[in-house]
């Protein structure tokens, strides 16, 4: 009797016909970019001679074949090799071609490079890369753990040359500062990023440090602060955060020129946490009052209502919000455009979920270095998705001095006002 037996495909050939005409296509295309990259290199030099009259420079066959991974699956290759014979009269080395198309020592397209880094950051296991990849790149090469451990190696010397960049050249106006907090696996400690993302004279907005603090404490901020002045950071106009008294006490001891905005986020927060559920809606209510007011004053109004009604029977929340009136109102002296951005510390809170997704993944990092460098990672790569804020030609008038009255640019005003 014959049976018939289905064959199963093994794993990384195509799983339809078009993936293999695409790569096959791509396969070709790569080999005739290759060809005429060399052909245009030797021609270069087609004149140089040496004494017997053979050229310098020359085709020399083909590489070993070997196989790179593509977004179009498992390419293999032979790149072509060129005798280069000249010598540089300077330096005394031997001159030589490279492929600008693919390295040496490429085994991977860079666009698969950005992708494993990202696919790690937002919550893949590094021992999930090959069976999850392998059967779409048709290859396991450079999909490894180890891999991934290197590129982790390599952040962390990112963040340190980031952290020791100079700050001359960049002024930011505005900045909101938070501490995040994950758990590392092999210590007991757990980590407090202290981060700061600022606002620049264009109007967009970039992480301007991230380091490894401790509870946010005073003493942590103090010496990111300093560090950040020593190598010529400007005093920013406007600081916005939650709280956290530690930060607004290095505040005042190294930028004390510089503004308080506390976080309207968290200050609601702390304030329901003194009120009865059955007043929730109502206490939101008012206090969405005073934080969307059409001007100072009319915050300052808003603020005596609520003032009024929670004073007899909660006056914990009550004072929550009179102690602190002062640094939450004072986004209201600067253009209205910003207001929505100078309320809250949502720029760092947005981006810090995506820090939480990966930590729970991973169970917290392996230690304070690489979790420091995951989260320098991640915020930059959440950097590039950021917009500028609203009225954004109106930051350098900020920075200059300018006077705004209930939102709005004061053109000639007195001196007094200029003063206060």
């Amino acid at each position: 009797m014959l049976t018939v037996v289905a064959q199963e495909p093994t794993r990384g050939e195509p799983h339809s016909p078009l993936d293999e005409i695409c790569r096959r296509g791509a396969q070709r295309m790569l080999a005739a970019a290759l060809e005429a990259e060399a052909e245009a290199y030797v021609g270069q030099f087609t004149e140089e001679l040496d004494e017997s009259g053979h050229r310098l420079v020359r085709k020399n066959g083909h590489a070993k074949p070997r196989t790179i991974t593509t977004s179009a699956g498992a390419i293999e290759i032979e790149t072509p090799r060129v005798d280069d014979r000249r010598v540089d009269e300077e330096t005394g080395d031997k001159m030589g071609f490279k492929s600008s198309i693919v390295a040496p020592w490429c085994r991977k397209s860079p666009e698969v490079s950005e992708v494993l880094p990202l696919l790690y950051l937002h919550g893949m296991s590094t021992g999930d890369f090959v069976p999850a990849l392998e059967g779409f790149f048709g290859s396991a090469a450079g999909l490894s753990a180890s891999a991934i451990n290197r590129l982790t190696t390599s952040w962390q010397a990112e963040q340190r040359e980031f952290m020791e960049r100079d700050l001359a050249e960049t002024d930011y106006v505005y900045v909101w500062v938070d501490g995040v907090h994950t758990k590392v696996r092999l210590e007991e400690e757990r980590l407090c990023c202290l981060v700061m993302v600022g606002v620049r004279l264009d109007g967009t907005k970039e992480l301007v440090a991230i380091a490894d603090g401790y509870r946010e404490s005073k003493d942590s901020w103090a010496a990111l602060l300093r560090d950040l002045r020593r190598r010529k950071m400007r005093a920013p106009m406007l600081a916005v955060g939650d709280g956290a008294l530690g930060f607004w006490a290095a505040l005042g001891d190294v930028f004390p020129e510089t503004k308080c905005q506390r976080d309207w986020f968290h200050k609601a927060s702390n304030v329901l946490d003194t009120l009865p559920k059955s007043v929730w809606p109502l206490a939101k209510k008012m206090l969405s009052e005073i934080r969307d007011a059409e001007d100072k004053t009319e915050a300052a109004m808003a603020a005596k209502r609520y003032d009024d009604e929670f004073r007899p029977k909660w006056p914990k929340a009550a004072d929550k919000i009179k102690d602190d009136l002062d640094v939450l109102l004072s986004f209201y002296d600067f253009p209205a455009e910003h207001w929505a951005h100078l309320k809250t510390s949502n720029p760092i809170e947005s981006t810090f979920s995506t820090v939480r997704l990966r930590t729970r993944v991973t169970k917290g990092p392996g230690s304070r270095a690489a979790g420091l460098a995951m989260t320098f990672k991640l915020i930059e790569s959440a950097q590039t998705r950021w917009r500028k804020i609203r009225g954004a030609h109106l930051v350098a008038l900020v920075r200059a001095g300018a006077v705004f009255r209930k939102g709005v640019l004061v053109e000639n005003p007195s001196d007094a006002q200029v003063a206060a």
